[in-house]
């Protein structure tokens, strides 16, 4: 499991001053990717129109490049505002399989300082049941603290 206090810490050092939203998502992606065996496909989907994400940073083997707010696990997310633990793919209904290697997955949205959604942050997992509510906390303050900043955009 991640050292999440850690990782935090690593993040928020390469993060400072930093106010675009793109260029955070790549070094989140990079850094959340390998800080843990679990994730084996870590990416952003961005907010790119109503009801509509579009493949953002990411680091794993290709990703969707649109997902609708009305379908999988990521439209769930975008959807609702609320994370999604995601311990077997299979069942969950509308699952969108980008990567048939998938066996689990959790989805966070991803706010900027003013509460807008700008995305959303996808971890798929090869295991099954490889995510749970503390991994959703920790990820939650993560990008929090990044991209809840004043001028992140």
């Amino acid at each position: 499991m991640a050292d999440y206090a850690a990782l935090a810490a690593r993040i928020a050092a390469l993060t400072e001053g930093e106010t675009d939203a793109v260029a955070l998502m790549a070094t989140l992606a990079c850094e959340l990717h390998h800080a843990d065996d679990r994730f084996d496909w870590t990416g952003f989907y961005r907010v790119v129109a109503p009801g509509m994400l579009k493949v953002g940073p990411y680091q794993g083997g290709h990703g969707c490049l649109v997902i609708p707010f009305a379908r999988g696990v990521c439209g769930a997310c975008a959807r609702t505002g609320e994370a999604q633990i995601v311990p077997d793919v299979d069942a969950f209904p509308g699952h969108i399989a980008c990567s048939s290697s998938t066996r689990s997955e959790i989805v966070l949205p991803v706010h900027d300082a003013a509460g807008r959604l700008i995305a959303v942050l996808d971890i798929d997992s090869d295991r099954p049941g490889a995510f749970d509510a503390a991994d959703a906390t920790a990820l939650a303050a993560i990008l929090a603290a990044t991209f809840s900043r004043p001028g992140v955009s």
